[in-house]
């Protein structure tokens, strides 16, 4: 077992990170605080990996810079607030700068076939650079949903871990409408038909392969006024996420580490 702390500062144990010789690197672009600590922590949680194995960087803190792929096992990239189908006049300079870093490095990651995994926002990222129709048309609020894998998905090598159907938690304002023809579909559901594709060694997943009830909570308490849902509706989504079938996290993100670490 290692040791590491979560959310509250807490000491929680983890079972033995798998053996790698070069880290991952950790991208993540939230602003607040305790949603971007309880997101390093969920994703440290459900890869197994220690602070040392996954690297951490915040985007909204600072410009990206170069980025040597050679020192890292695999690149993978939460979520947050931005929204890559905002209009343009409509983005800050910090949602420009980071859109243009990410840019930069899935050029990069994508020549080189680096393996790489971008979750919510990520799937919106990594869909704009591939040239996907990235909109508002496949919106879904905050909620326990249901995902299928596609028979595709089920013979990934990292999706075919998570079975036919599996729970997860998601919440966002756009999705990935049309995939271009080198995208593979490896996930979909009910209300948005891309939860998850792959594009060479690079992921991406609409829902939250990371979250857990507790984590779903503070970052709905941490976003109530960012126009995911009425603010008033805030217990009754609370309480249906409870009940919605999602018990632990699917096990996507682990098999991510398990295949790329090297």
């Amino acid at each position: 077992m290692t040791s590491t702390t979560d959310g509250t500062g807490s000491s929680v144990e983890r079972a033995a990170s798998p053996p790698l010789t070069l880290p991952f690197l950790f991208l993540g672009i939230r602003a607040e605080n305790p949603a971007a600590a309880d997101e390093y922590e969920a994703f440290l949680r459900a890869t197994d990996l220690t602070e040392k194995q996954l690297h951490r960087v915040r985007l909204e803190a600072a410009p990206l810079g170069a980025v040597d792929l050679d020192a890292y096992s695999g690149v993978i990239l939460g979520g947050g607030s931005f929204c890559v189908s905002d209009p343009t006049e409509n983005k800050t300079a910090v949602q420009l700068r980071v859109e243009a870093d990410l840019d930069r490095l899935l050029k990069d990651v994508l020549a080189a076939d680096v393996p790489f995994l971008g979750c919510c926002y990520g799937i919106g990222a990594l869909g704009r650079h591939i040239g996907a129709v990235v909109d508002r048309t496949y919106a879904e609020p905050a909620a326990g949903i249901s995902v299928r894998v596609t028979p595709e998905g089920a013979a990934d090598p990292v999706f075919a871990v998570a079975g036919r159907e599996f729970y997860a938690f998601t919440g966002h304002k756009e999705a990935v409408t049309t995939l271009p023809r080198e995208a593979v579909l490896l996930a979909t559901g009910d209300n948005a038909p891309v939860q998850a594709f792959r594009v060479g060694s690079a992921y991406a997943i609409q829902f939250h392969p990371e979250m857990d009830l507790a984590g779903l909570e503070l970052r709905m308490r941490t976003y109530a006024q960012h126009g995911y849902f009425a603010p008033e509706e805030l217990d009754d989504l609370l309480a249906a996420a409870a009940v919605s079938g999602v018990d632990v996290p699917p096990p996507v993100l682990r098999r991510f580490v398990e295949v790329h670490a090297r």
